[in-house]
């Protein structure tokens, strides 16, 4: 459809040469369509920028609802964690936009959106009846998911993201996820976020044997997250 190509070529210039830099005539001319018929698309460029924000927010604020849904501190850590690399890594190209002309992350409603997302994730990865040092640690751990997500934009997604997760694990005191290699990997970058019918049963086999989700999770290549979506705790 024309209004995608002409979104993805935006969010492309956009990170490229800036928000402002770029004009719409230039947008037109990458996707090889006149500039009425641009505004045929969107009112403006301003409209297109909301167009290209609003599914990070929409995302963002989704999986952390998600994650503060569950009950287990340490699940609802890994899942706000994993979602909020996730959805940055999906949208690479508009995170670096943002960043590259940071006069747009203060505008109303971007701003507003970004900062109670923020504010809940860090919330989120501090726990219940944190203390400073955790809410100070949960801040540095999630102002360190994004920013390599930018400053790494030309690696891989599947070969950044658990680079990632290792470094907020390090910044928590946990220890690495030991990684096979040729481990099979999920589309959106990281480990699977699937299991099959059979290996469903038998996460919820191990587990009621007493196994960890984090055997599990290592056992089968998925996520902790995945593996608590699957068993329901």
């Amino acid at each position: 459809m024309t209004a995608e190509r002409i979104l993805e070529a935006a969010r492309v210039l956009f990170a490229a040469r800036g928000y402002r830099a770029t004009s719409m005539q230039a947008i037109a001319d990458e996707v090889g369509i006149t500039k009425a018929a641009l505004y045929y698309h969107f009112d403006s460029k301003e409209d297109v920028l909301r167009h290209l924000t609003v599914p990070l927010l929409d995302e963002l604020e989704a999986v952390l609802a998600e994650a503060e849904s569950g009950e287990d501190p340490e699940a609802v850590r890994w899942r706000a964690i994993e979602g909020y690399v996730d959805v940055h890594l999906r949208h690479r190209h508009t995170l670096t936009m943002l960043v590259k002309d940071m006069t747009l992350l203060v505008q109303a409603p971007i701003a507003d959106r970004f900062r109670t997302a923020i504010a809940l994730a860090n919330d989120l990865v501090a726990g219940p009846g944190s203390g400073l040092e955790q809410r100070v640690r949960a801040c540095q751990v999630v102002a360190g998911l994004a920013d390599p997500v930018v400053l790494f934009r030309d690696v891989p997604a599947e070969r950044l993201r658990p680079l990632i997760l290792d470094g907020a694990r390090a910044l928590l005191g946990e220890s690495p996820v030991r990684r096979a290699p040729g481990r099979p990997r999920g589309r959106n970058g990281g480990r699977r976020s699937l299991l099959t019918e059979e290996q469903a049963a038998q996460a919820r086999s191990l587990y009621a044997e007493g196994r960890g989700a984090e055997e599990i999770a290592t056992r089968f290549g998925v996520s902790r997250a995945t593996v608590y979506r699957y068993l329901k705790i």
